[in-house]
């Protein structure tokens, strides 16, 4: 019986020995190198004039006050101070409502009537 688990034994062992050697390279070969990864793109950095435009827009142009509306003359809808786009918006002037109203530009939908 001891001949039986001496045999099975070094069986045992060639086998972990020869499964740990099919998993190493050999000597003198190197690991395949790993293909780079793709650069990814880099965004588009905004222009100096595309900054300045969305800057401008949100600072409120100089005038207005109290009595005046700021008029977006391209959607034809004007925005009582205070509001979210009085004076902030790329074409308009301030004027009173009346003169807004005279030119067929109506109040901004949601805002509260213009205390004037």
């Amino acid at each position: 019986m001891r001949n039986t688990w001496k045999a099975w034994i070094s069986g045992l062992a060639l086998c972990s020995t020869a499964a740990v050697f099919a998993q190493t390279p050999a000597a003198g070969t190197a690991p395949a190198a790993k293909p780079a990864p793709a650069a990814k793109a880099a965004p588009a950095a905004p222009t100096a004039a595309a900054a300045a435009d969305k800057a401008k827009a949100k600072t409120p142009a100089p005038g207005g006050g109290a009595g005046k509306v700021w008029a977006n003359t391209s959607s034809k809808i004007y925005h009582c101070q205070g509001d979210r786009y009085y004076g902030t918006t790329k074409q308009g002037e301030y004027m009173t409502v009346a003169d807004a109203k005279a030119k067929g530009i109506q109040p901004a939908k949601g805002s509260k009537a213009c205390n004037s």
